[in-house]
């Protein structure tokens, strides 16, 4: 039998009609690879290119054979119909080989379309020689085999897939199948374990590995084992984020840092111009940071003779030769020309020690909190985290601008590195300590030796805080008006820190309490009002310390005056910034010293009744409070809504929004003009952000002439420093150019209430 034959299927119907339909053939979609009848139909109808066979021989052929044998369907049988079918299986029959012209055109003409009708068929065969029936049959073999070898695919990656599938179901029955019980230790049956545990104790055994590995790069550098930090209870391995009065839109924990100026800042300064660590430094920062947490903890718990008591018995003074001998390792020796401070505090917090930690290891918490104190930080890189969703362990570069709120005295800037460490159970430690060694520069004025805090866990959500602060300084270029605050350590001590952190908590505190009095009258007791409202006040009090120092993002200019009473004055351009009216901002600040105590100066200055002895803007009306919100135990310490009746009927009443806090090392009276439509939004709980905001306002300070410092609530010991800003709009355009006459306005605006406040204290004699 020649080659190219077609087997008819015995003892089978004939499938196609008398009109030259094919039973079966139809459509491509009405075929499947899993059919019974499909390779008894195909072995009816298909023209197989194969060697001559028997009859015997065709149930023996297989579905490969079939895909190759009808590789393009070429070949097909004369003339077929149903009337020239013989019904005799031996007749041989006459087969066509279609020529490698006609295939080509047909496989051309089946890309452009597969289902050709009646007339395609019938011009197709004219071009072509052929039959239309040959034609059909051509491409009803074509669409079939195009199905096949696209379900074959399909079952290729079906097959592939599952077989990835069972090898990850194995792995998973394995590792389960070796999980051990987190209470007894022993085997755990499939089952017993959920998926998400298991992924858990995946990860916690990631960690412990990073805290292996941190640890042997610690001992290596260092010469002795670090032991690895045990992990935290349950119920505070999360750390919990209740403070929600940070900046825009509350506490977060982004990285990168609080640009402290109004403005931004200068994106060239010192500050920003650090760049992170090398590779090369950091085994030398892991050993200075393992040493200084050693050298912290010994500094908060040691006594005599490392620390000791001042002759009236008030304070604890460092005795420099046994710190020497007590903590031989260290940042080397003190610089020519600089002086040494260190203090030591010790208070209560009304914190818990996991939420005091979170503060400190964040730096926008922590230029928030210490806003009086910080004037701008950043984060330049974080090398360890911590672990277990906590701050074990962690480990971050740092830069920090450190002011006292006066353009007198030189803002103090460092670059260091800060470790938080747990030691035991509910105890912590962070500490900061220079990394000047690393970046020596010429124009460094201070570095601070190992200082930070210790933190107890005490009952009720309170905390137990020892505060070191150690550093040395050139204080050259203080004033001499403050010289003895700054010489005496208590403008940057440790009393200054603890005694911030202690009024921001009790604020923190009293901003979620929910049982408000209502006896008082303008007692805020909405909730979202009053969250609004303080938040509105915190922005306010940073924008004003931020703008107050001798910070190097600031350019002060000196105008003409008397020496210790010269005004200076900076300019700012604000453009889309909805919390401050756009414009050109003109900024003037003094500071001078009253022999007033402290404590009657800023009760003078927050009272609304005397408010307009010294208030030239208030035109001599009369203020009112119309609401207030009480943030601590000291009655000062409130934010408060006030009104000025103004005395002529022609002019529009004003709001002014006001803050004052004081504590034992010093105290605010910050305040700002308000819109009223503004602040109703605010009141009723809306978002403070976008009321507009250019605040004036008061730091008062000891002049230090005491031995303790002279705080703020010693009512008959020395006198008080105090500084004098104001942020006026000389003009709403902010491409506008200054005019003389508007510095000449201002420096006689802040001349006359300097004036007034003398005039007003002068009898208040210093005991």
């Amino acid at each position: 039998m020649p080659a190219g034959i077609m087997i008819p299927a015995r003892n089978m119907p004939s499938m196609i009609g008398r009109n030259g339909n094919v039973g079966g053939f139809g459509l491509s979609s009405g075929l499947s690879l899993g059919q019974p009848n499909l390779m008894e139909a195909s072995h009816q109808l298909l023209p197989l290119d194969m060697p001559q066979n028997s009859e015997s021989d065709v149930p023996r052929i297989r579905e490969d054979d079939f895909d190759s044998a009808t590789k393009s369907g070429s070949e097909n049988q004369e003339g077929a119909s149903g009337e020239d079918q013989d019904p005799r299986p031996n007749k041989k029959k006459r087969y066509h080989r279609h020529t490698q012209h006609q295939i080509q055109e047909m496989e051309s003409f089946f890309k452009e379309c597969p289902h050709p009708d009646d007339k395609q068929r019938k011009e197709l065969s004219r071009e072509l020689g052929l039959e239309p029936l040959q034609v059909k049959f051509w491409f009803q073999n074509k669409r079939t085999q195009m199905k096949t070898q696209h379900e074959r695919h399909e079952n290729t990656q079906l097959r592939t897939e599952n077989e990835k599938l069972r090898a990850d179901n194995m792995r998973f029955r394995e590792a389960l199948s070796n999980a051990s019980c987190p209470n007894c230790g022993g085997p755990t049956a499939i089952g017993e374990m959920s998926f998400d545990e298991h992924h858990l104790r995946l990860e916690n055994a990631r960690l412990r590995e990073e805290i292996d590995r941190i640890s042997a790069i610690a001992a290596k550098y260092v010469g002795k084992p670090v032991v690895s930090y045990p992990l935290l209870s349950p119920n505070s391995s999360v750390p919990p984020r209740p403070l929600e009065l940070g900046i825009g839109g509350g506490f977060g924990g982004q990285a990168g840092g609080i640009g402290g100026d109004m403005y931004g800042g200068a994106a060239g300064d010192l500050l920003r111009s650090i760049s992170g660590p090398t590779e090369a430094d950091k085994p030398i920062i892991i050993e200075l940071a393992v040493a200084a947490m050693e050298e912290l903890i010994g500094m908060a718990q040691m006594g005599e003779p490392l620390w000791l008591t001042s002759l009236d018995g008030t304070a604890t003074v460092l005795n420099e030769d046994e710190y020497i001998r007590s903590f031989p390792r260290g940042i080397g020796p003190k610089p020519a020309g600089f002086k040494c401070e260190a203090s030591r505090e010790t208070a209560v917090i009304i914190m818990n020690h996991v939420n005091l930690v979170e503060i400190l290891m964040d730096v926008n918490q922590w230029s928030t909190v210490f806003s009086g104190i910080v004037s701008r930080a950043m984060t330049l890189e974080v090398l360890s985290t911590g672990v277990a969703g906590n701050y074990n362990g962690a480990l971050q570069v740092m830069t920090a601008e450190l002011q006292v709120p006066s353009p007198l005295v030189p803002t103090r800037e460092s670059y260091f590195v800060r470790y938080c460490k747990q030691h035991g159970e509910g105890t912590w430690a962070v500490v900061d300590v220079s990394l000047d060694n690393l970046r020596p520069s010429p124009s460094a004025r201070s570095r601070r030796r190992p200082s930070g805090c210790l933190i107890q866990e005490m009952p009720n959500g309170y905390s137990k805080v020892i505060w070191v602060e150690h550093v040395e300084v050139d204080d050259r270029g203080v004033h001499n008006l403050y010289k003895q605050l700054v010489s005496s350590g208590h403008a940057f001590g440790a009393k200054r820190w603890i005694a911030t952190l202690d009024r921001q908590c009790e604020r923190l505190a009293s901003a979620m309490a929910t049982n408000i009095p209502t006896v008082d009258v303008g007692v805020i007791t909405n909730q979202d009002g009053r969250k609004s409202m303080l938040k509105l006040a915190e922005r306010m009090v940073i924008s004003f310390c931020a703008g107050v120092s001798a910070s190097t993002a600031h350019t002060w200019t000196t105008l003409s005056g008397t020496g210790a009473d010269d005004v200076r004055v900076m300019t700012r351009k604000s453009v889309d910034d909805p919390g401050r009216p756009p414009g050109i901002v003109l900024s003037a600040a003094t500071s001078f010293w009253l022999p007033v105590s402290p404590k009657r100066v800023f009760e003078f200055l927050r009272d609304e009744n005397s408010r307009s002895e010294w208030d030239i803007l208030s035109n001599g009306g009369v203020v009112q409070e119309m609401a207030h919100i009480a943030n601590g135990r000291d009655t000062g310490n409130c934010v408060s809504l006030l009104r000025v009746n103004s005395a002529n009927s022609s002019q529009s009443n004003m709001l002014i929004l006001q803050e004052s806090c004081a504590d034992s090392t010093g105290s605010f009276v910050i305040y700002a003009p308000v819109d009223i439509v503004a602040m109703n939004v605010v009141l009723n709980g809306g978002d403070p952000d976008y009321v507009a905001l250019l605040p004036s306002g008061f730091a008062i300070l000891p002049d230090g002439t005491t031995a303790h410092g002279g705080g703020i609530g010693d009512t008959g010991h020395g006198g008080s420093l105090l500084t004098v800003a104001f942020q006026i709009l000389v003009d709403s355009v902010p491409t506008a150019k200054l005019s003389l006459g508007s510095v000449a306005t201002v420096n006689n605006l802040i001349a006359c209430t300097v004036e007034r406040i003398k005039a007003a204290l002068s009898s208040e004699p210093v005991a």
